[in-house]
């Protein structure tokens, strides 16, 4: 008897199909239709540990794998070249200071002989008047006195240049002490050493990294969704995740949406074909729930990402292989 090959084919596909169906049922893992699902990973923000001066590596305080807190000074660079530069600096701004006190004295003189000039010519006039001072003399003495004037205003000048010379100076010695202080670099949050990039000794240039961090209060997963569904999720729905490697479920809040599609057929013209279209999706894991278990979190561990989905109906209750199911925490046990 001839088999037909084709029958064979879909009765096998179709066969496949029903024992996956009663596969899910026996073991309870049906999802009502306002629950939509994909996988991912876990995945948590990265966090470059840079040099903001260039310089000569002078410590390493971590390894990778280390815990380290917020603040938690990781990495200094040498600063015995900034420390000169802050000697001389001071150094400028002491010479600044004494530079401004001998253009006030230069001042105090230029005023006193601006006032004796005036005094001259005021004597000098009232000569003139009575025809005992020539116009030649008072003449001279008006002339001094624009001269002591002219002095007087320039010796003003140069009070005000040199005290913006010690502003200047100053701002030098903050500058290098901002960046003495760069020399320490410390984590910004709290999270495991993922990279070390550079070693004791090595000269790195300004915006050199050192390490890379992960930053385990910012947990989350990311999935795709088709654009069918994706229409219906809005931030902080509501969502869960399980694990591959074991039986956790963890609760999560939707924190993005992508507006554009990632996967997008170079001509979208029939229904079918934007049904295609795929959305990325990111589900958050709460940052106190995080912080609670954070010896326990790892990165990169695979998982399903289930989200509820906007209805008409009543929400529908999360199935009992997604109820909650969190580790116990190491401190506890």
């Amino acid at each position: 008897m001839k088999i037909n090959r084709g029958f064979v084919l879909v009765g096998a596909v179709i066969a496949a199909a029903i024992g996956y169906y009663v596969y899910q049922n026996q073991n309870g893992e049906v999802l009502p239709e306002d629950i939509a699902y994909g996988n991912g990973r876990i995945e948590a923000v990265q966090i470059d540990i840079s040099s903001k001066i260039a310089g000569r590596v002078d410590e390493i305080r971590v390894k990778e794998g280390d815990m380290v807190e917020p603040g938690q000074v990781v990495a200094t660079i040498d600063r015995r070249a900034l420390e000169a530069q802050l000697a001389r600096a001071k150094a400028e701004v002491a010479a600044s200071i004494a530079n401004v006190a001998a253009t006030e004295a230069a001042q105090v003189q230029a005023e006193a002989l601006l006032h004796l000039s005036e005094q001259e010519l005021e004597r000098t006039r009232q000569l003139h008047e009575r025809d005992v001072a020539s116009q030649e003399l008072l003449d001279q003495r008006m002339s001094d006195q624009r001269v002591a004037d002219a002095n007087h205003r320039a010796a003003q000048a140069q009070v005000e240049a040199a005290r913006r010379s010690v502003d200047a100076a100053q701002s030098v010695v903050d500058e290098i002490t901002t960046n003495l202080e760069d020399t320490a670099l410390a984590t910004p949050a709290k999270g495991r050493i993922l990279y070390r990039l550079a070693e004791p000794g090595e000269v790195i240039g300004a915006g050199g990294r050192l390490l890379t961090m992960v930053d385990l209060s910012d947990v989350y997963l990311e999935f795709f969704l088709p654009s069918s569904q994706v229409h219906r999720i809005a931030i902080g729905s509501e969502a869960r995740i399980r694990l591959d490697v074991a039986p956790v479920v963890v609760p999560a809040t939707v924190s993005f949406v992508s507006p554009v599609s990632q996967f997008t057929p170079r001509q979208v013209e029939t229904a079918d074909e934007r049904d295609k279209l795929m959305f990325r999706v990111k589900v958050r894991i709460p940052e106190e729930l995080v912080k609670q278990r954070m010896d326990l979190v790892k990165t990169g561990i695979r998982g399903v990402a289930y989200v509820r989905l906007a209805s008409d109906q009543p929400s529908s209750p999360w199935p009992d292989f997604l109820e909650t199911s969190l580790p116990t925490p190491i401190l506890d046990q």
